[in-house]
């Protein structure tokens, strides 16, 4: 069995029985369009504490003002931003993860080799935007849902070629290696030139 050369900087396929190494494919995470509310609501209290520092009715003072700005800010600006920020997913050549949390992270992952069914779900406002939301099933372990992802076609191009490289592998090894000694890995082709 032959090696196939490689073009365009595709890596050479691992010899039969060799270990294949975990390479990074994507790290992405949801839309970011959820955060335009906090935008706005930052912009919002911005304003009006610019406009209401120093022109207070008499029982108000001016740290009140900047103590409830610093708490709006918290709860609506500030924790949105971290939950998202939090949650990354990760395709890599042998798996895809879902981790969640920003302090105790809940991790999910689904591998490849085992194949799943992709389902890719696009609302009127996502296809605005590019985004969509992919589920992987598998039939045996609950679905991984990749929720409101940026460039979906992407992302489901990359799972499909990522589930039909690691069957064919996974197949492959699965044959018996014929007698005698290995396949010897044919020489690298050249660059184009520039």
């Amino acid at each position: 069995m032959t090696q196939p050369t490689s073009y365009g900087g595709r890596p050479l396929t691992p010899a039969p029985g060799a270990p294949t190494p975990e390479l990074l494919v994507a790290r992405f995470r949801p839309h970011a369009r959820r955060l335009t509310w906090s935008a706005i609501v930052l912009i919002a209290v911005a304003g009006a504490c610019g406009y209401f520092y120093g022109n207070l009715p008499a029982p108000f003072e001016n740290w009140m003002l900047l103590t409830a700005a610093a708490v709006i800010v918290l709860l609506l600006v500030v924790l949105p931003y971290l939950a998202w920020l939090g949650h990354a997913y990760t395709i890599t050549t042998r798996r895809v993860m879902e981790r969640r949390g920003v302090f105790g992270a809940k991790r999910r992952e689904l591998t490849h080799v085992r194949g799943y069914t992709l389902t890719v779900r696009r609302g009127v406002i996502q296809r605005m935007w590019g985004a969509g939301t992919i589920t992987l099933r598998n039939g045996i372990d609950e679905p991984l849902r990749l929720s409101n992802i940026p460039s979906v076609a992407l992302v489901h191009e990359a799972l499909v070629d990522q589930v039909e490289v690691n069957q064919i592998l996974a197949h492959r090894d699965a044959q018996p290696l014929p007698p005698g000694p290995p396949p010897a890995v044919p020489p690298q082709p050249p660059l184009p030139q520039r």
